[in-house]
């Protein structure tokens, strides 16, 4: 039975480090702890918001959050360049003063792959540096199944949060988990959240099928505005008709024509890129600046960002703790003068405190078998079509032998081994797994007993 985190104890102890205590410093309070359970308690507090994690790896520390930081994210202060400032000052003039503009295409034809740079050397290979937590190959989104359960509450939230939305971090994991929906709360904000599940599901599940193309992008913006569009047709279609940006000069493309070539160009452009944080961040600016959608562009810009972070096994970003004004003034820098620095800093930043919390989560959790984790696919069908097909224990072998084909020589006895077991355990609390209904689940077990 796991105990119960000490909670209370750990914040005295690390109290008394105003500069944070690493977790070596933290574990001389409960000789003889193992590491791997003082990490676990420390992880506990990083995502229930009482503490934080700062730096990384052997030098990652941990220290208590001010209140007004866990309760208002946008408190939380970026430093920034000299060139974000000015951005900055610009954009927070009344609107009267600033000069209409319209979409600059030269700007989007313009930019070189793997020539341009939005993020300079020094900032990618330091990004790079945090956000590789895998060491060897490993199928394309190993790392965000390892975090799925928190990386698919902390995006949907914080997603959600920078479009005004009011549910709490507390709110929105009640509602992913459990399907609650707190009360007094409007329709449309829990349709957000759930949206974003769905589509954070959709890109962790689909790794290996996902890219910088039509159909993933296309098909996120499906899975964001779901019974969110006046027009259920505009779901996944680019627009055909005019937009406009509240509290901006800036006024979007109107013509259908010019949209589908310019939104062709910006994924032809972006598959080309060859480094995985620029490809975010190009992703991230041009998504948003072209409108290509009658609404829901951003959100679909914050999570197209995602895909190489989950193609590439690197930390993914949730947006922690950043603030709304900051980033919403980042992007009417880019929307009228196409200037980057400000959303860079951004950026930047909210990467880098992604990568604190995603690896003491990581960090906390018993290390995935690599054999399951090669095989997790085949296992799922194996088991999900035995169930839906009825077949007892016996009958069952012939559906293995046929997967079987799929798995490598050295390995089909332990694949085997493996079914029979997950067969054996398997109860309704967790068909979920394999995606195998309640009423397939029972149907299932009767046939058994029979």
């Amino acid at each position: 039975m796991k105990k119960r985190i000490p909670q209370s104890d750990l914040i005295e102890i690390i109290e008394r480090f105003p500069q944070g205590a690493s977790i070596e410093e933290i574990m001389l309070a409960f000789t003889p702890k193992s590491r791997r359970t003082v990490q676990r308690w420390v992880a506990e507090l990083v995502e229930k918001g009482l503490i934080e994690a700062v730096g990384s790896a052997r030098s990652t520390r941990y220290r208590l959050i001010p209140k007004s930081d866990t309760s208002h994210p946008q408190q939380v202060s970026i430093l920034l360049s000299e060139q974000a400032t000015e951005i900055q000052e610009f954009v927070t003039k009344p609107i009267a003063l600033r000069h209409p503009v319209t979409y600059n295409r030269e700007w989007l034809e313009g930019y070189l792959p793997n020539v341009t740079q939005y993020l300079p050397d020094k900032v990618r290979k330091n990004l790079r540096k945090l956000g590789q937590v895998e060491k060897g190959q490993y199928p394309a989104g190993t790392f965000a199944k390892q975090i799925f359960t928190r990386l698919l509450i902390d995006l949907s939230w914080n997603s959600s949060r920078l479009e005004g939305n009011t549910y709490s971090l507390l709110d929105t994991e009640q509602l992913i988990q459990y399907g609650n929906v707190p009360e007094g709360k409007d329709l449309r904000e829990t349709q957000m959240i759930l949206n974003h599940k769905a589509a954070i599901e959709f890109l962790i599940n689909s790794a290996s099928e996902i890219g910088i193309n039509r159909y993933t992008v296309l098909n996120l913006h499906t899975l964001l505005s779901d019974n969110l569009m006046p027009d259920v047709t505009s779901s996944g279609r680019l627009r055909l008709y005019p937009v406009g940006i509240s509290h901006s000069t800036y006024i979007p493309i109107a013509i259908p024509q010019v949209i589908q070539e310019c939104f062709d160009l910006i994924l032809e452009k972006a598959h080309l890129i060859q480094d995985p944080f620029e490809q975010a961040f190009f992703l991230m600016v041009h998504i948003s600046y072209l409108q290509a959608f009658e609404d829901v562009n951003k959100r679909t810009s914050r999570l197209a960002a995602n895909i190489p972070f989950i193609r590439n096994n690197l930390c993914p970003l949730s947006f922690i703790d950043v603030p709304e004004n900051l980033y919403i003034n980042g992007l009417l820098g880019i929307y009228e003068l196409n200037r980057i620095e400000l959303m860079r800093d951004v950026f930047i930043w909210a990467y880098e405190r992604s990568c604190v919390r995603y690896t003491a989560t990581r960090d906390s959790l018993q290390h995935p078998d690599p054999f399951r984790l090669r095989y997790r696919e085949q296992i799922i069908l194996t088991i999900r079509e035995i169930v839906e097909l009825c077949l007892n224990r016996q009958n069952a072998l012939e559906i293995v032998n046929q997967h079987l084909v799929n798995i490598l020589p050295q390995d089909r006895s332990r694949f085997v081994q493996i079914i029979e077991k997950e067969l054996a355990t398997l109860h309704e609390g967790n068909i979920a797994r394999y995606q195998i209904r309640p009423s397939q689940y029972e149907k299932w077990k009767k046939n058994l007993q029979a």
